[in-house]
């Protein structure tokens, strides 16, 4: 049996982790609108002030990368400043998550939407806190 010690080299980068961690949320949620639209036929609508919207799947793939890249700039900024920075960030995320959760509670059309749309914040919030969290500095 042989045991390998990894080195720089073959140890991902955190930068290589944040990204896949962003892409894989953004995949992950529109997996789950291919799943909930095209193939369950829900009509992912929601209400923006007075008017109702269509949820595309490019409206679904930008929200999730801004909501990534979003969570990566302040998981650097916070390892700049703080020595916890991954306490920090993740007790952050976790409340920006429940918030997050107000717009689809409270705009979804019907109740197969609003599900829908909570279940793509929480996805796209479970894959990004953990994600994210495993690539900050300890």
């Amino acid at each position: 049996m042989e045991t390998t010690i990894p080195t720089a080299a073959t140890r991902p980068t955190r930068r290589r982790v944040r990204l896949l961690t962003v892409l894989a949320a953004t995949v992950a949620t529109l997996l789950g609108w291919v799943v909930a639209v095209p193939l369950a036929g829900v009509d992912l609508t929601a209400r923006t002030g007075s008017d109702v919207q269509r949820v595309t799947p490019v409206a679904v793939a930008v929200s999730t990368l801004l909501a990534g890249l979003s969570g990566w700039a302040l998981l650097a900024l916070l390892e700049r400043l703080t020595a916890r920075a991954r306490t920090v960030w993740t007790v952050v995320a976790g409340l920006v998550l429940l918030v997050s959760l107000l717009g689809p509670l409270g705009g979804g059309v019907g109740r197969a939407a609003t599900l829908t749309l909570v279940a793509f914040h929480l996805v796209a919030g479970t894959v990004l806190i953990t994600g994210l969290r495993r690539g900050a500095a300890a």
